[in-house]
């Protein structure tokens, strides 16, 4: 590649060279996207409680993270099959236009469902931020800064799981809950009004196709089977819903492999074409990843640990992820391979780890049975941040240009994929294992025992899914357009 869209080629040896002058404008509005997405849902997951005190709606609480996942997703895939004549700046204007609408709506709900409206209007919003963030990135870098740019988003999720519950404790009291959703307002009309100046204006280079409409209908169904599998207490139940939904996956994969109109890029559901690879293992890393949502019972109940050490120690997983993205940064061929390989390894062990000292009673918090698992949870994160950037390089040089837009609109699909398959998993194996009955002690023994030794196994096929992927082969670089004056 001779030239990007905004900067001479050559050799960048650190993420800063995306702050540099020339990519700087660019690199603020797409990190400011990925910022929203991030804070935003865990501003939302800790003020939640506070919003049912005060307009009611308890029996709706779990639609708050249902319809936003699901809205994610339709957002995301809007980015690949938007309109001929809408290009990606003008998508990433829409979509924080319609982010600043759904906060307003949430802002000023007077009563659940209106709640559950604004959060679905936001999550179609922040779905295709996301995925403009990933969409950008060969209109924006030279080929070498695209791990960097993945390395970036990655420490935007680690900070953001800390900064995000952190601002929202400033919101959870009363009425305040407003505010958190009143202060994004502004913010999303000044990205809108920003992205024309400072985003590059990408040629839209896709195939001219139809909606997939089907498929667009079987995947959302399915995730939203899934995510309510995780809100049931019935095992029984639970198990059937993610019976249903991954049939609906199947089913989706089938019309995929079959039809000429798809969603997903060429190859994609192919296991012979590396890029198919490639998703597995993402959808891997993040369905075994979730495991996490449990830590923080684990760790108040058999260790004694306080909620609010609890979320902090949580947060090495985050932080995992953020080290080893900037520790594997600058790796390229063989060892940007060696580095999925050896992450998806690393997370399958560190969860395994978790199975022998997270499951013990340790009532006083003794470090030599806690600190091994602190140690295990950030190896968790680390694991997964030791090879995503490379996953996602692949992604972006596995795939035509006319398929680009699929191919990474697809990343944040793969990725709610997993883990809303991932969570419900986790409640299946946790409930069956006895965290509810017998509950107690035991029960917490058991559940905490058998839901990191299973949920170790994704981690395990994962790693071949990664030891099967070749160095990506790519006779035609991506083309690379001027910004506009």
């Amino acid at each position: 590649m001779s030239e990007t869209a905004l900067e001479p080629s050559g050799s960048p040896t650190s993420v800063f060279r995306l702050f540099s002058p020339a990519l700087l404008p660019a690199t603020l509005m797409l990190g400011g996207g990925m910022t929203i997405s991030a804070v935003e849902s865990y501003i939302t997951a800790t003020i939640a409680p506070s919003i049912v005190r005060d307009v009611g709606g308890l029996e709706l609480f779990s639609l708050v993270t249902t319809l936003y996942v699901a809205a994610t997703i339709l957002g995301s895939i809007f980015v690949a099959m938007r309109p001929r004549n809408i290009g990606l700046r003008g998508v990433y204007i829409i979509a924080a236009a319609i982010f600043g609408v759904g906060s307003l709506i949430c802002a000023a709900a007077p009563s659940m469902p209106v709640v559950l409206m604004g959060r679905t209007v936001q999550g179609f919003g922040t779905g295709a931020l996301a995925a403009l963030c990933y969409a950008f990135i060969r209109f924006v870098y030279p080929e070498p800064l695209w791990p960097k740019a993945s390395t970036l988003y990655a420490a935007i999720w680690g900070v953001s799981t800390v900064i995000g519950p952190t601002l929202g404790g400033f919101f959870a009291h009363g009425s305040a809950w407003r505010y958190a959703f009143a202060v994004l307002v502004p913010l999303g009309v000044l990205m809108a009004a920003l992205a024309p100046r400072l985003l590059p204006q990408a040629e839209d280079d896709r195939e001219q196709t139809r909606m997939p409409v089907a498929q667009i209908c079987l995947l959302l169904a399915a995730v939203l089977l899934v995510s309510t599998a995780g809100t049931t207490e019935v095992t029984v139940a639970k198990a059937g819903l993610i019976t249903v939904a991954a049939i609906a996956v199947g089913a989706m994969l089938v019309m995929e492999r079959r039809g000429g109109n798809r969603l997903l890029p060429s190859g994609a559901v192919t296991l012979g074409q590396p890029i198919s690879r490639v998703y597995l293992t993402m959808i891997g890393l993040n369905l075994v990843l979730v495991s996490d949502i449990f830590v923080p019972y684990f760790l108040q109940v058999l260790h004694g640990v306080t909620p609010l050490v609890s979320g902090y120690l949580v947060a090495l997983v985050a932080l995992g992820w953020t080290v080893a993205a900037f520790f594997s940064g600058s790796f390229s061929g063989r060892k940007a391979n060696a580095a999925i390989v050896a992450g998806c390894l690393t997370e399958a062990v560190a969860t395994a780890v978790l199975a022998v000292f997270l499951a013990r009673e340790n009532p006083q918090a003794h470090l030599v049975i806690l600190g091994p698992a602190a140690v295990a949870m950030f190896m968790m994160g680390f694991g997964v941040g030791l090879g995503w950037a490379h996953l996602v390089a692949k992604v972006l040089k596995l795939v035509a240009d006319s398929e680009q837009d699929k191919a990474s609109a697809a990343i944040p699909t793969m990725s709610s994929l997993g883990s809303a398959f991932g969570a419900a998993f986790a409640g299946v194996i946790a409930n069956g294992a006895g965290l509810v009955e017998p509950g107690g002690i035991a029960g917490t023994l058991s559940a905490a025992s058998w839901l990191y030794l299973v949920m170790a196994l994704p981690g395990l096929i994962a790693t071949g899914a990664a030891l099967s992927l070749a160095a990506p082969a790519r006779t035609s670089p991506p083309v690379c357009r001027q910004p506009d004056a």
